[in-house]
């Protein structure tokens, strides 16, 4: 078991307890059907808000937990230690939620953040469209205004909780002639005429996710949906949001080895090979020992981070380095433990063949390694 983080304390030890209570209840036994069905349980988004663990980190004002981002990464480690990987609820609580209470007006906050604590509305964000990944500048979505409504027209992909979401907010151009400084967010609610989902995409890994495609179509909203004082402030709001956004995957990603590393120290121990448990091997005891290191650097490392996201010190090379390097060794990690449960490593009942394939998008979404590369290298001094 990894130690005990620093940044934690007795009243976080308690809400820990609660968490697990709850993923070994609600979602451990129920993860094969999540997958079969390519989403979770709508009702399970109610369960979580019943007992408190939607909206951790919002004010109470606003229906929220009152916690921190603490509160956030155990639900994100306690999910991910039951092995699943279908709850879109990090995105709901961390990223979707913190737009609204940042960006939002009082109406919008007293209107949203309530009911997405209470579990009856389900929050996405469409960001990313067919013909643009990173490339946000790029997007061809519109919201035009017409009087006091904006028509959304355009389409969005590879979008989390898109086919259960009941708001999404949406990244559009409202001066499409402008790069950066046309993009603006806007709010639209899943029941507006001319909104529609398309299918939920067929993924290699985080098959119980209902990643979806969206479209809208002359979609009206009130003007009064739009995120911020004025147009044009979109792109520098995903941009205060992104480091979050990254943590977040990091510490998915960390919390992914541990539960790694577990179950093969388990298995090595358990299997018989030649005669003796294949621990009794050099290679096997190298492996894992290589295995304990990664995850350990990777926690200390993202520990770090937690610490300074809670006191607003950190910094956005310091987390594109936490999110390349912990996706990046998380793959590895899971890679070298499959190697190791030989053949029924590529088993999907095995945890190890399901965290190798979720794994492997880390790398791609919250800004791919490329990008966090390229953050990180305009960060550094050039030689005196």
């Amino acid at each position: 078991m990894p130690r005990r983080s620093p940044w934690m304390n007795t009243d976080l030890d308690d809400f820990r307890d609660l968490a697990r209570t709850f993923c070994e209840k609600e979602i451990k036994p129920n993860v094969d059907r999540f997958i079969e069905n390519k989403q979770v349980d709508r009702d399970l988004w109610n369960k979580a808000g019943e007992v408190g663990l939607l909206c951790l980190s919002v004010p109470e004002e606003y229906g929220g937990g009152g916690g921190s981002f603490a509160h956030e990464a155990i639900l994100i480690e306690e999910q991910a230690r039951v092995g699943d990987s279908s709850w879109g609820a990090s995105l709901h609580n961390g990223i979707v939620a913190h737009y609204i209470l940042n960006y939002g007006t009082e109406e919008q906050k007293l209107e949203w953040l309530p009911r997405m604590a209470s579990g009856e509305v389900v929050g996405a964000i469409a960001m990313t469209e067919p013909g643009t990944g990173s490339d946000l500048q790029s997007i061809k979505a519109k919201a035009i205004r017409e009087g006091d409504e904006y028509v959304v027209n355009g389409s969005k992909i590879f979008i989390t909780n898109g086919a259960q979401a009941d708001m999404v907010i949406t990244v559009v151009k409202t001066n499409p002639e402008e790069a950066a400084a046309g993009i603006s967010l806007v709010i639209v609610p899943t029941d507006t005429p001319g909104f529609a989902r398309g299918k939920v995409l067929d993924k290699i890994g985080m098959k119980g996710q209902d990643t979806s495609e969206l479209f809208f179509e002359d979609v009206r909203i009130p003007v009064t949906n739009l995120l911020g004082s004025e147009e044009g402030q979109g792109f520098i709001q995903l941009m205060e949001q992104l480091p979050q956004e990254r943590l977040i995957v990091a510490v998915s990603n960390v919390a992914a080895m541990e539960l790694c590393f577990e179950e093969t120290l388990r298995y090595v121990h358990e299997r018989q090979a030649f005669g003796r448990p294949i621990w009794g091997f050099q290679n096997t005891k190298f492996k894992v020992a290589e295995i304990a290191t990664e995850s350990r650097v990777a926690r200390s490392f993202v520990d770090e981070c937690i610490e300074l996201h809670l006191e607003k010190q950190l910094d956005i090379p310091t987390v594109a380095m936490a999110k390349l390097w912990c996706s990046e060794r998380a793959q590895k990690v899971a890679d070298m433990c499959l190697q190791l449960h030989g053949g029924y490593g590529y088993m999907n009942e095995y945890p190890i063949a399901r965290a190798w394939a979720d794994l492997r998008v880390s790398q791609i979404y919250a800004g791919t390694s490329e990008i966090m590369k390229e953050i990180i290298s305009r960060s550094l001094p050039a030689p005196a």
